[in-house]
């Protein structure tokens, strides 16, 4: 399939909306209304710090709603509102955060549903409206969509699509994409939908297994067996590794993206030297802003002496564990959690651990004077991160009475 051709074929679409439909003012004000906060204004404006009584709130200094994140949840609301009594669907999560995705039910925009991890889309009828989430959807998908006459309103990030750009020029070129990410995650799948041949490295560890393989050759079915979920159809080590190309799902860790590709490309000069490097190798920056400037923000917060930090975030948020990892890393006592109701009192918090497990810890909240470091991901509504820091200060509050 020319992925390329169709996507320009369906942007053409009389079907087909990119750009919203010209309700932005009473959006946004419904918007600010549900989702923003005066006390999180506060404390930016104090220099991301709120003292009372024994607890200091230290914030990071780029959190929560990116612009990308913002502009898919308007123009879901928008769709709303231009389509009123149409049936809606949108083929995943708008973003990675409950109380949002909440909202999206409350408005009677339905998700497809899934049966046996595979998207049920004959409910979808002909001129029913299906919204494209903004970590986007796979070029399958759009397909059916667009066959089946639906109104598509595409709500993908743009750096999301200027990823899938990169992979559109690595498939002209015959390299296989090299994608930084995790495969099971929704924008990774929609990207490998664009690729040609692609395979899917989750860490520094599986790029650095692959790389060994390119220079020194191994076990053909251990290979493929190890990255059978995260590899092209018909997929052989042997072959298409001669020509690579970099590029990753936009919430990973830029460190890590970037190690990645750096190993990728002295592997190749070590292979084919450094004169026909061009030829075997080829990186372009498909690393987003959004996601590195609150990993940036993470990494200066956590040099603070912080007693505990709170990540807040959707569980299955890509982005908000990254956050997450940098504070394990440095081995601050710290909470993911995604909603004020995972704080069940001064004394115990259910939260999720990087493995994915959701435990209880008990007497997270220390007692006396506390330093507690916030931030949220790129899918967090700023209301999200008011109740919570609302919610520690009673907790401390309470216990200062007792």
């Amino acid at each position: 399939m020319d992925t390329k051709a169709f996507k320009r074929s369906l942007q053409h679409s009389e079907n087909y909306n990119r750009k919203g439909f010209g309700h932005q003012a009473e959006v946004a004000t419904q918007l600010q209304s549900e989702y923003q906060s005066n006390l999180i204004q506060q404390i930016r404006d104090r220099n991301y710090t709120l003292q009372r009584g024994n607890v200091t709130i230290r914030l990071a200094q780029a959190f929560g709603f990116c612009w990308g994140v913002e502009r898919a949840v308007a123009m879901a609301y928008e769709t709303r509102q231009h389509f009123p009594t149409e049936r809606i669907w949108i083929t995943n999560e708008i973003i990675h955060n409950p109380s949002v995705n909440q909202r999206m039910q409350e408005m009677e925009v339905q998700f497809i549903p899934v049966e046996a991890n595979t998207k049920d889309f004959s409910i979808v009828d002909q001129g029913d409206v299906v919204i494209l989430p903004a970590f986007g959807a796979s070029v399958q998908e759009m397909q059916i969509l667009h066959d089946k006459g639906c109104k598509i309103v595409d709500t993908t990030c743009p750096w999301v699509s200027k990823v899938w750009n990169t992979v559109e020029k690595h498939k002209k070129g015959e390299y296989t994409s090299i994608i930084h990410g995790k495969y099971k995650h929704e924008e990774t799948v929609a990207t490998s939908s664009f690729a040609g041949k692609y395979l899917i490295v989750l860490n520094l560890q599986e790029a650095e297994y692959v790389t060994n393989y390119i220079l020194n050759g191994g076990n053909r079915e251990e290979f493929l067996a190890k990255f059978a979920k995260a590899c092209s159809a018909g997929f052989d080590p042997d072959k298409d590794l001669e020509k690579v190309g970099i590029a990753n799902q936009t919430t990973m860790l830029k460190g890590d993206t970037e190690k990645i590709g750096k190993i990728f490309e002295r592997t190749m000069m070590q292979k084919y030297g450094p004169t026909a490097l061009n030829l075997h190798f080829q990186n372009f920056n498909t690393i987003c802003d959004a996601t590195q400037e609150r990993q940036d923000a993470m990494l200066e917060l956590v040099e603070d002496n912080l007693d505990l930090m709170v990540v807040i975030g959707g569980f299955n948020s890509s982005n908000t564990t990254q956050l997450q990892q940098i504070a394990f890393d440095r081995s601050i006592p710290s909470y993911h959690i995604d909603c004020v109701e995972r704080i069940k009192s001064g004394k115990s918090i259910e939260h999720r651990q990087l493995t994915g497990d959701l435990v209880t810890t008990e007497n997270w909240l220390p007692t006396g004077e506390i330093v507690v470091g916030i931030t949220s991901g790129a899918s967090t509504p700023d209301k999200v991160v008011e109740d919570i820091i609302e919610k520690i200060f009673a907790l401390k509050d309470t216990a200062a009475l007792v």
